[in-house]
């Protein structure tokens, strides 16, 4: 078999979180597009790509960024005498789709339709494998295709691709397949029919499920508000309304504000001098999670404590961004930021406040948004090691649309 570095292109890649996971297993990215270039730098920091012209900051749909990518297929195929591409990533926008977006609206069936933008590029490009990614109820969400006609997502996929692709779909909660929290999501996986290998070969083995303690339990308590962990300026205890502190610090394992005897404990507000109780419309919000139970799901806004089980089993706060990797399955060397993290502990706290301040809810937002690490690391080993048994050779041609 050819020794040459396996390949791969990411689509909608975020800030790399989950597509890290190839990096780690030794493939090299020829081209990653994330629309948002705040979340493009956080890839940059961790040096994703070899050549700076891969990272492709824009929308998708245009086709000036297909443009780029199609140059970038062509320049590696020249430079690295690379041939075809061995794995596109994709994980388009869940908006409309996620049981956790409670304000769809008229434009999530078109924003939807992103995934229509995927299939055409795997179908041009051509790729060994593919792997999507999205939300538990992304195969049946309906989608406006190229013709204008609504179909299911799974009809859309069949459409483009069951010619070409040995494809496996399936809802797995990954908690049972590595990840130390809870997060129910769609794999869609397909392996081009030339190729002797079964998809559902690459789905990720499963584990025995993780508890918050065995996961985090190891980090030192943070007590104060904008408290930072002696040796981890990623550990530490984000800051919040001080009158919110009675709905919370009395709670047991496993309770909600809302579950308070005391009326003044439970979440309110003060209008022209009268007490307005808050509504629970969630039984998971204001909610201490138990150190004997598997994490719960990681949630975008998991930086405030009215948010999705996001307070500490024994704290009163919520999780702090190293206890968010860990949960997520990310690398410790993981990089958010251009500056060096053991600089970053030698600041005065003030200073580290500043800092934090000014980055830390992208950083939380984009945890919240991610494919766990360790899921798509899982998936590389497996295509890796397929592929050296199989002992596969690159085509002739590369495919390039």
């Amino acid at each position: 078999m050819s020794q040459e570095n396996l390949t791969y292109i990411s689509l909608f890649s975020s800030a790399g979180i989950g597509c890290f996971g190839f990096k780690e297993e030794g493939f090299e990215c020829v081209a990653t597009n994330e629309i948002l270039e705040r979340r493009m730098s956080i890839q940059k920091y961790n040096q994703k790509c070899k050549y700076d012209s891969g990272y492709i900051t824009g929308d998708i749909k245009e086709k000036e960024i297909k443009g780029q990518i199609k140059h970038e297929i062509m320049y590696w195929s020249k430079k690295e005498q690379v041939n075809e591409i061995d794995v596109i990533i994709a994980t388009p926008p869940c908006q409309g789709i996620s049981l956790a977006n409670h304000k769809k609206n008229d434009n999530d069936q078109a924003r939807n339709s992103l995934v229509v933008e995927s299939l055409q590029i795997i179908e041009h490009i051509s790729p060994k494998f593919f792997v999507i990614e999205n939300v538990r109820n992304f195969l049946n969400t309906v989608c406006t295709d190229t013709d204008g006609r609504n179909r299911n997502i799974e009809e859309v996929i069949n459409k483009y691709l069951d010619k070409y692709y040995k494809i496996t779909k399936i809802v797995i909660n990954f908690k049972n397949y590595g990840n130390p929290t809870s997060r129910t999501r769609t794999l869609v996986i397909g392996v081009r029919k030339d190729l002797n290998i079964n998809p559902n070969d690459l789905i990720p083995n499963p584990r025995e499920e993780m508890t918050l303690a065995e996961v985090i339990g190891h980090l030192p308590p943070l007590e104060q508000m904008g408290e930072f962990s002696k040796d981890d300026f990623l550990h530490n205890f984000r800051s919040y309304d001080p009158r919110m502190l009675p709905w919370i610090e009395y709670l047991d394992e496993g309770e909600s504000a809302f579950d308070n005897k005391d009326p003044f404990r439970v979440p309110h507000r003060i209008i022209d001098g009268k007490v307005v109780f808050n509504k629970n419309k969630n039984a998971d919000k204001y909610k201490r999670q138990c150190w004997t139970k598997v994490g719960p799901c990681i949630h975008t806004r998991n930086d405030i404590l009215s948010s999705q089980n996001t307070i500490h089993p024994s704290d009163n706060r919520v999780f702090s961004i190293r206890e968010l990797m860990l949960l997520m399955g990310i690398p410790e060397h993981f990089k958010w930021f251009e500056e060096d993290i053991n600089e970053l502990n030698k600041l005065p706290v003030e200073e580290k406040r500043l800092f934090l301040k000014k980055h830390e809810l992208l950083v939380r937002q984009s945890i919240g948004d991610a494919v766990p690490t360790i899921i798509f690391q899982q998936i590389a080993n497996k295509i890796k090691l397929e592929i050296r048994k199989e002992g596969t050779t690159r085509k002739e041609k590369i495919a390039i649309y």
